[in-house]
């Protein structure tokens, strides 16, 4: 049986196409980025929130301030990677695993 696809719906890739150009254009590679930059926030919220635990309380374990926490929550700043193994292991318990795509 062929799966019937619908002619009237866009995907998200269309769309970002159209809005920002095809993956590889700077315009479009800047938006993944900050995609991702927000993805991460989301997550650790998630799990700070998972877990029961304030800003400041994750703040405490991990050796930083409740507001850079925000700001990272919030896409605010960038994150460095020791900083945010440290959030993930000292303050949430958990693990990193990273990915790469090419």
């Amino acid at each position: 049986m062929k799966k019937q696809t619908d002619k009237n719906i866009t995907t998200l890739d269309q769309i970002l196409d159209s809005k920002y150009g095809k993956r590889g254009v700077e315009k479009r590679e800047k938006w993944e980025q900050e995609f991702e930059s927000f993805r991460l926030g989301i997550l650790l919220e998630e799990a700070r929130l998972k877990l029961g635990m304030t800003q400041e309380e994750l703040a405490e374990k991990c050796g930083t301030t409740k507001s850079y926490i925000s700001r990272i929550e919030n896409n605010a700043s960038d994150i460095r990677l020791s900083t945010l193994m440290k959030i993930i292991q000292q303050g949430l318990g958990g693990h990193l695993k990273l990915t790469l795509q090419l």
